[in-house]
Order: structure tokens, then sequence, then C-alpha cells
């Protein structure tokens, strides 16, 4: 199997951390939360091919910049159906509340819907799906190999807030122990914002899950 390229780009006014991954040959690639202000991110997708967008939740600043990277390659949305509908209403992803850093934002629904176990064959990669909830109900968690993505669930030395709508810390908490931490010790954790760590360090480090 090819190496998996893994390439970060913090975008708009909350720093969302927005992932490419492609194959050894950038030739074909993936966007995990194109968040808003996308344009660096745009300038270099420009000549891969993109097979897939996956959200990791629907909240504004993980979505917004969906519709102009959709639009520059024509490639399919993935969510799970807990928030598919979040993506066309502004109040339930949030951009509504937070009007001093963001219009309103819809986009077209999502293609294609996430659930729990499910694997996708993107890139020449198996992601596997995991339902992640807790920060929002729909949060789901993508394990490559051994790399994660976590969205908002699992962050170096913090976890995802949950007093925003539909968030649950009782979920979260299960989220985190039943599923994230039942993973190897040295698996890579690339969260929705700040530095990656390990599942090894956050079990040992990290103070809100002690």
């Amino acid at each position: 199997m090819s190496k998996l390229l893994i390439e970060t780009f913090s975008l708009g006014p909350i720093q969302t951390n927005a992932y490419l991954l492609t194959d050894e040959a950038r030739s074909r690639g993936i966007v995990i939360d194109p968040g808003m202000n996308p344009k660096r991110l745009l300038d270099r997708i420009a000549g891969i091919h993109l097979e897939a967008i996956l959200l990791t939740h629907a909240h504004f600043d993980h979505m917004g910049g969906v519709d102009e990277v959709r639009k520059a390659t024509g490639c399919p949305v993935y969510i799970h159906d807990l928030e598919g509908d979040w993506l066309t209403d502004p109040k339930k992803n949030g951009s509504l509340r937070w009007s001093d850093v963001t219009p309103p934002l819809t986009t077209d629904p999502a293609e294609y819907a996430l659930d729990e176990g499910q694997t996708l064959e993107l890139i020449g990669h198996t992601f596997k799906v995991m339902h992640t909830p807790g920060h929002s109900p729909g949060s789901v968690s993508f394990l490559c190999g051994n790399d994660l993505f976590s969205g908002d669930v699992l962050f170096k030395q913090s976890v995802g807030r949950t007093d925003l709508p539909g968030g649950k810390e009782r979920d979260l908490y299960d989220s985190i122990q039943n599923k994230l931490y039942k993973l190897t010790p040295d698996t890579v954790v690339y969260p929705g914002h700040g530095p990656k760590t390990t599942i090894g360090y956050e079990l040992a480090n990290n103070p809100y899950t002690r």
C-alpha cells in the first residue's frame, strides 16, 4: 500500500485544521473538514484529483469551505446522517449564533451518509468510520492505518466542548474512553484544532480524561 501523505491547513477565524490527504504520487486526494476562507487549500489542490470531502461534523468552522472546494473539484461530500441537515441550516451549524465571526453559512446537502463501522476505500487507502458523539450528535472520527482524524472530540491535552446544541458530556467521554482510547498507543491523532498528538500521550497526560 502506498504511503498516506498528510498536509494541514489552519483555516478561518477559529483556526480550524483542514487536512489534505494524498497518495504517494500526489495525484489523488481527499479533504477532511475544509474550513472557512479555504483559498490556500484551493490553491494546493489544483491539479489533484479530489475523490471526497469528509466531514467530522457540521459546525460552521469545519464546513465553511465545503461549497468552494466541492464546486472547484466536483467531488462528493460525506457526513453522518445525524447532521445531514446541518449543512443547509445556519442555526444548526452555528453560523447564525456566531455572527461576530461569520455570516450565515449553508451548502447543498451531502451526497453520502456515514455510519459507525463503515469503511471507505479512497485514494488507495481504507478509512474506518467511528461514530464519536458528544461534541455534537453526528461527530465521527476517521481511522486510516495508524492515523486518526478526531475532529473536535479529542485534542492534545484537551477534549471537545459539550455546551453547544446537541452536545453531551457523557457521550463525549464514552466516545473517548470506549472507542478512541481502545486504539493502539502509537496511533497519531490529528485533531480539528491545535497540534497533533498520540493516543498514548493523551492516556498519560490529558487532564480531562483521567
